[in-house]
């Protein structure tokens, strides 16, 4: 059984993207916890409710639309951090520095906890259920939190096949194995193989056939370089292929990548030669890089002898504008192994002529740079370096995120260059729109541009125009603001917190403790930063409000359809519940045994159980005379007031299994993780504002600003387009096609086009595949179409089976004869028919005669049993050896080592042992074992072609039906 259910990011304007798979005995995936520009709470209510299901998350890209939602499914919603996470070294690195940058640039990233659930919580603040009520934020992780929840993802490599561990309230996963291939898209994007019994799913969303000067292209045909006409063993044939449509309708330059680079360089000379700023709007981490390097090695190789008046390198200076650009940047140089083979070689350049250098007397080390050394590039990361070189004359070339211009550097880049018809905004991808009734700024400038564009030159003047004038247009853009809660404000927040605190606790008993002690901390600080004048009781309502909801589930709004199973727990009378026709947990009894958690040193050990009596009295007497000790007793509860920034230093994060630094450690920390290599020339240079402490609310505003600037478009996504579409496709041949990740129009696009690519040519209806085009929410059965049925085996046959393991299955020939035998012939189901009628009180006359009635109505089962003699000769002739299994040559290098030999990988996929045998993987269960080196041979080395061949065939099982 397989099933699929896109959560977001199916036909839909939104580039967000989540995607459920359930495979058989209830094993549930998660693909990606992406989230838009509008970072709408509500949009992850369904992925909320799955949480509790869910067996696996993987990961694919380290962008916006992919894993935005991470740490904030991590922070708010407990039990997803008991969910393992996979995804690729380089996604989990800059999907870090991404929402650090993030939640640093825009106060909606936080999130603001829905009206209704305010209006829920409140009883005497009534603006709330008319719907005006504050916009109140919930608490954003800190960049300290956002690195221990990276931490905890597990990295996989490219090409190697893991078994991953399933969460503790999932079902076995029952060898289910995830494998990653490169995607192209983004360093360390992934297309992910997930087999699963007779289940091979393929997810590739977002990827990119095309090689460019950071990233290869995809692994569909063995990657950049790869040069094969049909796609890897691995990916192809599978069940279903689940694609992104994404880029469905696009068409490629011509030329390819030296045309677009060459358009992009054009737009930034013309601007320059007049004095202009150009900016470069793209993402915070994946998409940023490629710019960065091109620009950084078109101004490095730059000719000397290249004009005063056209020179990018005397008249443009270049900037990186990000709030983690070195962050970033310094991930870059430790992920060179990531990039395509061109980078791989220009450090083994740089290498070899540094060696030349210090060979010939000189000194190596000016001449080592390496790739992202940028030279030219300078990064900046706070706003007022920015504000600091817009002010200073000459121009610019600033590459900013983010390419939605709803948040980041990018966006007050814009604000303040955008009066000036000299400047140039280049648009790097098309700017999907997140919510259907409202337009951001980058959507508006992309709709812009395609209007005018096409007026100018057509359908399809996309080369021949490449910039417009805004000619002075006005667009109104969201600048919101926060505050300090105030007055009734910090009362309505503490409602709402401890009915969530309730609510958590209610649904999930194991986890009331971890969820109580992460809202304390927010409750305390809210005490705190209260006004004095309030009254105390008001400071107390969250916690009398904890002591009203524990009173009656209904004011929580739980129905006994939401209880579930949890009802035989939570309300008095109830002691008997219905499982028939549950699943998973409803169809035990609600006890959960809490789990023992470990550290790097063993089973984690909590203070307060090791108190003396001394030191829990003195703890227990601060407590109720209120007072405040500078150093916590140990077991004590660190308050908000003891920490050094934002209540995160020094306190003990959950799960994460070690105690944070002290406030100094953790600002220089901090410093170095943001901007290691920002600009430090000026010491007094203005620091940025101190984001407010404790719970805050979003203030709307807004700000009007007149376009007079240009506006261009140069296709740097990175993604397929038609005519990828169209010849990979084909040469998967999925069983079934499952089209997402677009909007609607080019999604049915596609799938009409693909309809016809795979359904012709087979001349009947039945070469055709099914196209799936589901909409966001709709679950769709995309099982693969088996005919299977069921036989039994005679004991005879039973005795004569030899069985062979391989991987930990078991693997048997079968050379047998078919038969039709009634049920009647079978003597214990006789036996067993007699004893119920035994039971039951009849006498063994009327258990006969119901016996003779019921053999004679018994229907025939097929069972399988051994061949006679007289045919087994005619049949031993038929049956061939059959080797089953599948080789790694990984496995072959552990083992020939083990023996005592050496094994290394040469080449591409070549295994050589002791230097003269080489194994290789030719084809599809073919391997070749070449001696490559025959005379002067010692005995070792003779003996280890004949110790290899061995061990190939012990890692196989020869069957044969005879």
């Amino acid at each position: 059984m397989f099933t699929f259910t896109p959560l977001l990011g199916a036909q839909s304007t939104s580039a967000a993207s989540q995607s459920l798979l359930e495979l058989d005995g209830g094993v549930k995936i998660l693909i990606d916890v992406g989230w838009d520009e509008s970072f709408d709470a509500e949009k992850l209510k369904e992925l909320e409710k799955q949480i509790p299901t869910l067996s696996i998350v993987l990961l694919t890209h380290a962008t916006t639309a992919h894993l935005a939602a991470f740490a904030h499914c991590c922070k708010h919603f407990p039990l997803f951090t008991r969910i393992p996470v996979y995804a690729t070294s380089p996604v989990i690195a800059l999907g870090r520095t991404l929402l650090q940058d993030l939640y640093a640039s825009t106060p909606l990233a936080s999130s603001v906890i829905p009206q209704s659930a305010l209006a829920e919580s409140a009883y005497s603040y009534s603006s709330t259920r008319n719907g005006d009520g504050p916009k109140i934020l919930l608490q954003r992780p800190s960049v300290e939190e956002i690195a221990v929840y990276f931490n905890r993802i597990h990295p996989l490599k490219y090409l190697q096949p893991h078994q991953p561990i399933p969460s503790s309230f999932s079902p076995p996963l029952n060898g289910l194995t995830i494998t990653a291939y490169s995607a192209g898209h983004t360093l360390g994007g992934t297309i992910w193989h997930i087999q699963h019994g007779l289940e091979s799913i393929v997810y590739a969303v977002d990827w990119n056939q095309a090689r460019e000067h950071v990233l290869s292209g995809a692994a569909w045909l063995a990657g950049a370089g790869g040069g094969g006409a049909e796609v890897i063993e691995h990916l192809r044939h599978p069940t279903a292929l689940i694609c992104s449509s994404k880029g469905a309708e696009r068409v490629a330059l011509t030329g390819g990548r030296k045309r677009r680079d060459d358009l992009l360089l054009d737009l930034i000379k013309d601007t320059v030669a007049k004095g202009g700023t150009v900016l470069i709007p793209s993402d915070s981490s994946a998409r940023i890089l490629e710019l960065a390097y091109l620009l950084e090695t078109t101004w490095q190789k730059e000719p000397s002898d290249t004009p005063h008046e056209t020179s990018l390198r005397r008249n443009a200076k270049l900037f990186l504008a990000t709030r983690t650009s070195g962050a970033t940047v310094r991930l870059a140089r430790s992920m060179l192994e990531w990039m395509d083979p061109s980078i791989i070689r220009e450090l083994e350049a740089v290498d070899i002529e540094a060696t030349k250098t210090r060979k010939g007397g000189g000194s190596g080390r000016p001449e080592e740079k390496t790739p992202f050394d940028l030279a030219f590039v300078k990064l900046l990361a706070r706003e007022s370096q920015l504000a600091k070189h817009l002010s200073r004359d000459g121009p610019k070339v600033i590459i900013a995120s983010d390419n939605s211009l709803e948040w980041g550097m990018a966006k007050d880049v814009l604000l303040k260059i955008a009066t000036d018809e000299r400047n140039l905004v280049i648009l790097t991808e098309r700017t999907n729109q997140a919510a259907p009734n409202k337009t951001g700024l980058g959507r508006y400038l992309w709709d812009l541009w395609e209007e005018r564009n096409k007026a100018l030159s057509g359908e399809n003047g996309a080369e021949a125009v490449s910039a417009v004038e805004a000619n002075g247009v006005d667009f109104t853009s969201d600048t919101p603001t926060t505050q300090p809660l105030e007055g009734n404000e910090m009362s309505l927040y503490q409602q709402y917190q401890a009915q969530q605190r309730q609510l958590q606790n209610t649904l999930q008993p194991e986890q009331g403790t971890a969820v109580e002690a992460a809202v304390d901390a927010v409750d305390d600080r809210s005490s705190v930063s209260s006004s004095s004048s309030e009254d105390s009781d008001v400071e107390h309502q969250g916690k009398i409000m904890t002591a009203d909801l524990s009173r009656s589930r209904h004011k929580l709004g739980l129905t006994d359809a939401e209880l579930g199973i949890n009802i035989l727990l939570r309300q008095k009378g109830v002691h008997d519940y219905d499982v028939r026709g549950k699943k998973g947990r409803e169809k035990m009894f609600p006890f959960v045994a809490k789990r023992r958690r470990n550290d790097d040193f063993g089973e984690a050990i909590r203070p307060d159980e090791f108190l003396r009596a001394e030191e829990r009295e003195e703890a227990d007497g601060q407590d109720a005379y209120g007072e405040t000790a500078k150093l916590n007793t140990v077991g004590q509860k660190r308050k908000w007031d003891d920490a050094g920034t934002n209540g995160v230093d020094g306190r003990r994060l959950n799960g994460a299994g070690k105690r944070l630094r002290s406030g100094d450690e953790i600002s220089s920390r901090l410093r170095d993780t943001v901007s290691p290599e920002a600009d430090e020339s000026s010491e007094d240079e203005e620091e940025e504002q101190a984001a407010p402490e404790g719970p805050v609310k979003l203030v709307p505003a807004s700000t009007t600003i007149r376009l007079n600037l240009r506006i261009a478009f140069v296709d740097f996504a990175g993604l397929h387009d038609k005519r990828s579409l169209q010849m990979i496709i084909p040469l998967i041949r999925p069983r079934k096609l499952i089209l997402i990740g677009g909007e609607e129009g080019e999604t049915l696009a596609l799938a009409e086009d693909c309809r016809q690519l795979l359904g012709t040519g087979e001349g009947s209806k039945q070469g055709a595949i099914d196209v799936f085009t589901p909409l966001v929410g709709i679950t769709i059965d995309a099982s693969v179409d088996t005919n299977a049925w069921t036989v039994k085996l005679s004991r005879d046959l039973v005795k004569k089976l030899q069985w062979q393991n391989v991987r930990g299955l078991g693997v048997v020939a079968i050379s047998a004869r078919l038969e039709a035998v009634r049920e009647k012939d079978d003597k214990e189901e006789t036996a067993r028919r007699k004893k119920m009628k035994m039971i039951k009180g009849e006498d063994e006359s009327m258990a006969d005669d119901s016996n003779e009635n019921a053999d004679a109505n018994a229907k025939t089962v097929p069972i399988l049993s051994v061949i006679p003699a007289s045919m087994a000769t005619a049949t031993r002739t038929v049956a061939q050896p059959l080797h089953v299994g599948d080789l790694r040559l990984a496995d072959l290098r552990k083992l020939m080592q083990a023996a005592g030999y050496t094994a290394e990988f040469r080449g591409e996929g070549t295994l050589f042992i002791d230097g003269n045998i080489a194994v290789r993987k030719s084809g599809p269960g073919r391997i070749e074992v070449e001696n490559v080196v025959v005379s002067g041979q010692t005995a070792k080395q003779r003996a280890a072609f004949y110790e290899v061949r061995k061990k190939i065939y012990e890692g196989l099982a020869v069957v044969a039906g005879g």
